[in-house]
């Protein structure tokens, strides 16, 4: 550090939390209201334009001025970067969330100087160290914000140059961040319009005219629909024989509608065995208890091309979720587990999501078959932020179904997973989708209103076609996405190494 240049107390230059007396603001004004929504997070923006009459918000929240710094002192809004300088106001004061500290620059003092030096990554590391109070609830405390040292310039006029070389580079960074994300939303309309073109039929549209003797998809359906009552009547007729002499597997499903063990496990069931010693069921009183699946209500569905049906996930797959007393009851989390948990993030707007997996022993999970989860079954958001997200489980690890996610386990051959995929995350299978969500404080779907979801079946064979076909338009997208992420990443440990320079040295600021 030059001679020059002092590491002082953050207190010394600044009041953190002043107090305002009553006096100070008019009983029948209205001034800036600023919720923590309204603070960008690590970009300084913030929105002043919502006011609110002073009776309303002299009680119970944190005043502040303009060119004072309100800095998020709650996780995880401090790690988010959740800073700013107060613009100038019309009536010079606003009011705001208990949870900004207020940082009030004295004279000689540049605002955003400081803004610039708490809202760096090293500080907010620091601060997040420095943090007290229960988990999920831990906050910066006011005596860390007033004892750290920042390092200060001689003049006023160098934390000035100081402040005006940085906001020069990050301008050049914003044009190219700016840059970056206009390319990458017209990729995700790209990948949107694509998805559209293929669930519409026009992406396949010159291959039906090449191909007309396909087996249309209502045929399709028809066998769909009877490989789902054989599986049924395979595993229940074996429950049924079993009372004759020959145990049934565990995992079989009361009867009724077919779960997953009757549909994908039935060749573990014993009617194969019966059948090989002459044992029957004594009528077949019991196939009346079968359910067909309802048929979709096509009244308001959009025309479909020739050739191809609308359906019901119930028709071709399995729905179901852990149920809460068996969250309780049977999932004890173990780091050293051999079964990944599955939960609500791992489904994404674009797909699979990988993450930091919770774990649990297979062993302690061993009677609840029905949510063990297998490579290519589909996973759907039901509840909260996220639902009606859809990812298709892949086949590197055993999974485990987790909260707030359906399964989709289709039973039948004649369904791609990958293409009844890409049907419920495009925009006409996410709208059927939203169009069951209950009017709640928070969206939710129940596993009934996922079975009842309507979808556009094509010959199994133009499925096909679909896939590849889409594949071949979004790989090239794909790898650009991921080189703009990994540019976005770059941009921002950019302007880190910036703020960086900024205050160490001399505060000599050059281009990275």
């Amino acid at each position: 550090m030059s001679k020059k240049w002092r590491n002082v107390p953050l207190s010394e230059i600044c009041d953190i939390n002043p107090r305002m007396g009553k006096t100070t603001f008019a009983e029948d004004s209205s001034y800036a209201f600023v919720p923590m929504a309204s603070v960008g997070a690590a970009d300084g923006s913030i929105d002043v334009s919502t006011k609110r009459p002073y009776v309303e918000v002299k009680k119970g929240f944190t005043s502040f001025q303009s060119g004072d710094v309100l800095f998020a002192k709650i996780t995880p809004c401090m790690e988010n970067g959740k800073m700013a300088v107060v613009p100038d106001l019309e009536n010079n004061y606003g009011f705001g969330s208990t949870e900004f500290h207020v940082i009030r620059p004295k004279a000689g003092i540049d605002p955003k100087y400081v803004y610039y030096f708490v809202s760096c990554s090293d500080f907010r590391r620091e601060a997040g160290h420095n943090m007290t109070g229960a988990v999920g609830q831990k906050r910066v405390p006011t005596d860390f914000l007033k004892q750290s040292l920042i390092p200060l310039p001689p003049t006023p006029e160098d934390q000035k140059r100081i402040v005006a070389e940085i906001e020069k580079q990050f301008s050049r960074l914003d044009e190219s961040v700016a840059s970056l994300k206009r390319i990458q939303a017209n990729l995700k309309r790209y990948k949107a319009a694509v998805l559209k073109s293929a669930v519409e039929g026009k992406l396949t549209e010159q291959w039906r005219k090449d191909h007309p003797d396909v087996e249309p998809a209502d045929q399709l359906l028809k066998r769909i629909l009877a490989e789902r009552r054989a599986k049924w009547e395979e595993s229940v007729g074996a429950k049924v024989g079993a009372k004759q002499g020959v145990s049934a597997s565990p995992g079989f499903g009361d009867v009724g509608n077919c779960n997953k063990s009757e549909a994908g496990e039935s060749l573990a069931s014993p009617l194969p065995q019966m059948k090989a010693k002459g044992i029957k069921p004594k009528d077949d009183s019991w196939k009346k208890k079968y359910k067909e699946p309802a048929g979709p209500d096509t009244a308001n569905l959009p025309e479909l091309p020739d050739g191809w049906v609308w359906a019901t996930i119930d028709a071709m797959a399995f729905v179901t979720k852990l149920a809460g007393f068996e969250y309780t009851k049977y999932v004890k989390y173990d780091q050293e587990g051999d079964l990944a948990v599955l939960k609500a993030e791992n489904a994404g707007k674009n797909g699979f999501k990988r993450t930091e997996f919770s774990r649990i022993q297979s062993s302690s999970v061993s009677n609840l078959t029905r949510s063990v989860v297998s490579a290519g079954d589909l996973l759907m958001v039901f509840v909260g932020a996220g639902t009606g997200n859809v990812a298709r489980v892949p086949d590197d690890q055993k999974f485990f179904l987790g909260p707030n996610i359906a399964m989709i386990s289709i039973v039948s051959s004649l369904i791609h997973a990958a293409y009844l995929e890409l049907f419920l995350r495009s925009s006409l299978g996410n709208a059927l989708t939203v169009g069951f969500m209950k009017a709640v404080a928070q969206p939710s779907l129940s596993m009934g209103t996922i079975r009842q979801i309507s979808v556009v079946v094509p010959p199994i064979k133009e499925q096909q076609v679909i896939l590849t076909e889409i594949d071949r338009r979004l790989s090239v997208t794909e790898e650009l996405e991921t080189t703009i992420e990994t540019n976005l990443r770059r941009a921002e440990r950019l302007r880190q190494t910036i703020l960086q320079k900024a205050f160490s040295s001399r505060g000599g600021v050059s281009p990275p």
